[in-house]
């Protein structure tokens, strides 16, 4: 096995595994309903296998699209890789250390996340999840989830870190652009030197990750496209479509409903053109620094 497959998430196998063997198929001029004739099996397992929804691909089902499509000797060689990666390794998020913790909304959530290739979030009360430094984390969750034992806002810190990779991961870095209202920056979370170091880091990352693009909405500007509260639109390779993330105090989940994609969509561009762009951003960053 290459060591840039073994190294790869299994997350990222499923997904990279499934569009391979998508594009395999209308390479070959087959209907997904022709190969699962061929195979015998239920038009579902192709289904599952081409959107990258099973949690671990057989290699033998594998083996068996390669010879129906005729693969060639190198593609088998990777699409096989990718299999076992799935069947030998687990995402980090299924760890019984993590398992406890991460409610099953949030567990799917990770898994999207793990997969997609860009992420779009709007936040108006804290930093986003991706952005935030372990003393930040920390004084969120014990404020938030009181109540808790040390051990377990020990173990969701370290979930909140653990995230964080999909930005420097060498294999596709998520591509992260958020959006924050001016309140994120404003708003003390611990005491100062918490609030300095964050938004140190905020601007770190957005200065030295070329994946990474802030943008702040400064109170001044008034009303906005985001008053309605924060959310997240995700992107992934095809044939997966765009989905918007939203989460409360009670629940959190995805719509896929294109109609919701869409209204999302419109509003995170049109907070994009209200806010000033990245670099005036990161001087307003820059200018709350000093405030702590």
């Amino acid at each position: 096995m290459n060591e840039a497959i073994e190294s790869a998430t299994p997350a990222l196998c499923r997904l990279q595994l499934g569009v391979e063997l998508r594009r395999l198929r209308t390479d070959k001029g087959l209907a997904a309903a022709q190969v699962a004739r061929r195979l015998y099996w239920a038009p579902s397992k192709l289904t599952r296998l081409e959107t990258g929804d099973n949690g671990v691909v057989a290699p033998s089902d594998v083996i068996a699209l390669c010879d129906l499509y005729s693969a060639s000797p190198e593609e088998r060689a990777v699409l096989e890789g990718y299999a076992v990666v799935t069947k030998t390794k687990k995402d980090w998020w299924q760890s019984p250390s993590y398992r406890p913790v991460i409610p099953p909304g949030f567990k799917a959530f990770l898994g999207l996340e793990a997969i997609a290739t860009q992420l779009r979030t709007y936040e108006a009360e804290f930093v986003p999840g991706l952005l935030q430094t372990e003393a930040y984390v920390r004084v969120i969750h014990e404020r938030a989830m009181a109540g808790l034992g040390s051990d377990e806002i020990d173990r969701l810190v370290e979930v909140r870190l653990t995230r964080q990779e999909v930005l420097r991961r060498t294999q596709s870095p998520l591509k992260l652009t958020a959006i924050v209202n001016e309140s994120v920056l404003r708003r003390r979370v611990g005491n100062g030197q918490v609030m300095r170091g964050q938004l140190e880091h905020i601007a770190e990352l957005a200065e030295g990750l070329p994946n990474v693009r802030v943008q702040v909405v400064p109170f001044e500007v008034g009303a906005h496209p985001g008053m309605n509260g924060s959310f997240a639109v995700l992107h992934f390779r095809e044939p997966l479509k765009p989905i918007v993330y939203l989460e409360n105090m009670a629940a959190a989940g995805v719509t896929r409903k294109e109609d919701d994609v869409e209204r999302y969509e419109e509003a995170f561009s049109d907070l994009q053109a209200t806010a000033p762009g990245h670099r005036e951003s990161l001087t307003l960053i820059h200018n709350a620094i000093k405030e702590f």
